[in-house]
């Protein structure tokens, strides 16, 4: 698992790319319907790095045995004064071929170390309701704080509720 800057972000947008159409082709809500084309999702991630390099804007890869980038997290920091002791879990993706080999468990565990290591000690997240994340979060101690129904649409279009999560950390 490694930090990734905005040159690295930039450079390797395109992989980053492959990675997030993958994630949106296997159903997963984070943010975007599919079809999910190459040039929309490297164009997003390459407006990511305008973030990371503000520090705003935190991300991590990990890569497989190619180089390739496997899976990603990112933690979003806010700018505001009072709330700079929270931070926002975004866009946890891992590549369907390298899923169920406890690569998200070891990103997740990555943004929460960073994060204690920042002095944040509130982290919060969304997932869709009912997805497989939601074990994930749940097995490593997040707690439930709510569900919003119809809150974003699913890769398909199709209205879906979120399930807020949070999880406090060592101060």
């Amino acid at each position: 698992m490694e930090r990734w800057n905005a040159a690295r972000l930039r450079r390797r947008a395109g992989e980053l790319a492959e990675l997030l159409t993958d994630t949106v082709a296997g159903g997963a809500s984070v943010g975007f319907l599919a079809p999910l084309g190459h040039e929309e999702a490297a164009a997003w991630w390459r407006e990511r790095a305008e973030a990371t390099a503000a520090g705003r804007l935190a991300v991590w890869a990990a890569v497989d045995d190619t180089g390739r980038p496997a899976g990603t997290v990112s933690l979003a920091h806010p700018d505001k004064p009072n709330s700079r002791h929270r931070a926002e879990v975004v866009k946890l993706m891992v590549h369907r071929s390298a899923r169920g080999q406890g690569l998200g468990r070891r990103l997740l565990a990555t943004a929460e170390g960073a994060a204690a290591a920042a002095g944040v000690t509130l982290l919060h997240l969304d997932t869709e309701t009912g997805s497989p994340a939601e074990h994930l979060y749940r097995s490593a101690g997040w707690t439930e704080a709510g569900t919003i129904p119809d809150y974003a649409a699913s890769p398909a279009g199709e209205l879906r509720p979120t399930t807020l999560y949070f999880k406090r950390l060592a101060g």
